[in-house]
């Protein structure tokens, strides 16, 4: 078989045998280039779709790990924070307790220290006042936890103002109990003569006596009945060797016919620390303690405090 191709130019005609092997060859390796070429094409078309869909497939797939391990992460937040506030709260509650506890305290202080109706209430917070300290701001908690916990903050502030003003007046109250005479100066004797208008045992004439006498073995110690400082300690016409204490509070006390002095003036003295031994010095018609409690320069009848109790 063969093929006459005309130009078109008018050259001469060419023709071609399809049954000689050469240009078979020839046909075939153009066949095949050209199926080639196609196929890379294809391929390459091919690549050019598939490759940013595998990009975008692989990147999904990262970003779903990452945020599968930030739920994982905010899960155990959560968990933590969870078992905080469990802990906040069991926390809480004992803090509650104690702060009951507290009250119950506060309430047998104040029947202890015996105070009046009405001198000091502990279910009522003491008046307070003063400017607004604006705090740095905090993260909020749990609505009910925070209410819970800003209640105890504010219960403990009250308590403290409570108590601080109960410990004042209980420390007002023991100083100035300390500070007034009390109980007996010896602790051996008997009073033999009481405060008053009495018959003079030397002269037999009615005289005012200015204090109790207190008859007691000679030796016996002679205690302060209350805290002050020793302003006499000497002897006196009458009263032979005399200790006197200033209480500080208008009171003073005079232990007079002692046999021994034990302090010194400007000493400062405790409750029940020995002052001097009793004796008979002075005016006395033997051993016994001359005992005096003076308020506001005037001498009162010691009756009353020897008998009460500290």
């Amino acid at each position: 078989m063969q093929i006459i191709l005309v130009p078109r130019n008018k050259q001469a005609p060419k023709t071609y045998d399809t049954g000689h092997v050469g240009l078979r060859a020839r046909v075939l390796a153009i066949a095949v280039g050209a199926v080639l070429v196609v196929a890379s094409i294809g391929a390459a078309a091919a690549l050019a779709v598939v490759r940013p869909r595998d990009s975008a497939v692989r990147e999904i797939q990262a970003m779903r790990q990452t945020i599968q391990q930030q739920q994982q992460q905010l899960a155990q937040v959560h968990a933590d924070a969870q078992r905080d506030v469990n802990a906040l709260a069991v926390k809480l509650g004992e803090l509650q307790a104690q702060s009951v506890r507290l009250d119950a305290l506060g309430e047998r202080l104040a029947k202890a220290g015996k105070l009046k109706d009405g001198e000091f209430d502990f279910d009522q917070p003491p008046a307070i006042g003063g400017a607004e300290d604006s705090g740095e701001a905090t993260y909020a908690l749990p609505q009910t936890l925070n209410t819970s916990i800003g209640s105890l903050s504010s219960r403990f502030d009250r308590q403290q103002v409570q108590l601080k003003a109960l410990e004042d007046l209980l420390l007002d109250r023991r100083v100035a109990s300390s500070l007034r005479p009390t109980g007996m100066p010896i602790s051996d004797g008997y009073i033999s003569s009481y405060f008053g208008y009495r018959t003079d045992p030397f002269n037999g004439h009615r005289e005012f006596h200015s204090g109790l006498d207190m008859a007691t073995p000679i030796g016996t110690p002679v205690h302060a009945v209350a805290e002050g400082i020793v302003t006499y300690a000497g002897t006196r016409s009458g009263y032979g060797n005399v200790v006197e204490v200033d209480h500080g509070n208008g009171y003073m006390t005079r232990y007079a016919h002692n046999s021994k002095l034990l302090v010194h003036v400007g000493e400062r003295v405790r409750v029940g620390q020995k002052l001097s031994l009793t004796g008979s010095t002075g005016r006395s018609t033997g051993p016994h303690l001359h005992f005096e409690v003076w308020y506001k320069g005037r001498a009162i009848n010691p009756l009353a405090f020897v008998r009460s109790h500290r």
